[in-house]
């Protein structure tokens, strides 16, 4: 747990100074020298190589550590710097884990329970004031804080729709089973019993009456 210390006696020029981090060549050192070379010459100016140290962006002897450089990627920069005010102001965060959205008032009213008093009222309202700037510049909403836990989406069951019934005929059966009846056919079998008789009429008539009654 951490509660970074470091404060800025005006935050007016945060956003340019990072902005002029991103565009210069990393040094070897963030000195004093350096911090002029980007045009930020005051005394109050000073302030911004402990500001840096303490986001974990310098070591104690004012090199760039690896967070140092992932900020120099614009496409990042924003997320890698809200990643290191959780890590600075992680006593905050504990506290709050949207400290973040808290007004200058409320995060200096933490900063104060949190110091246990130590601190003046002045110097709470500097560190609560260069909080809430930092906070402004980063990013947010692409940045995951570590241990979080994943918020799993609950998939969506589609609605099962109704089925509609279908009608097997006799021939769909048969296919169902791999056995197709052949259709059924009539066959019929008349035995015609003739009289006795050497008269060709008597026979025509009975073909003639046949043939009408059943074709």
């Amino acid at each position: 747990m951490a509660l970074n210390s470091s404060y800025l006696i005006t935050t007016k020029n945060l956003e340019s100074f990072f902005n002029s981090l991103i565009t210069a060549k990393a040094p070897e050192a963030f000195t004093q020298k350096v911090l002029e070379s980007l045009e930020f010459k005051s005394t109050n100016d000073r302030l911004y190589i402990s500001l840096l140290k303490g986001l974990g962006f310098l070591d104690p002897n004012g090199v760039p550590t690896e967070r140092y450089y992932k900020f120099l990627d614009q496409s990042q920069s924003k997320q890698v710097l809200a990643e290191a005010i959780r890590e600075a102001y992680s006593d905050l965060f504990a506290v709050n884990i949207k400290a973040n959205e808290l007004s200058v008032q409320d995060v200096k009213n933490k900063f104060r329970t949190l110091t246990q008093g130590k601190n003046s009222d002045k110097v709470l309202g500097l560190m609560a004031n260069t909080f809430t700037a930092l906070v402004a510049y980063a990013e947010w909403g692409a940045t995951t804080k570590k241990g979080d836990e994943k918020k799993e989406k609950k998939a969506e069951v589609p609605t099962e729709q109704p089925k509609e019934p279908v009608v097997k005929s006799e021939d769909t059966e048969d296919e169902e089973v791999g056995v197709k009846l052949p259709k059924t056919q009539l066959h019929y079998n008349i035995q015609l019993h003739l009289p006795e008789s050497r008269d060709p009429a008597v026979y025509d008539v009975l073909f003639k009456s046949l043939k009408r009654h059943l074709f």
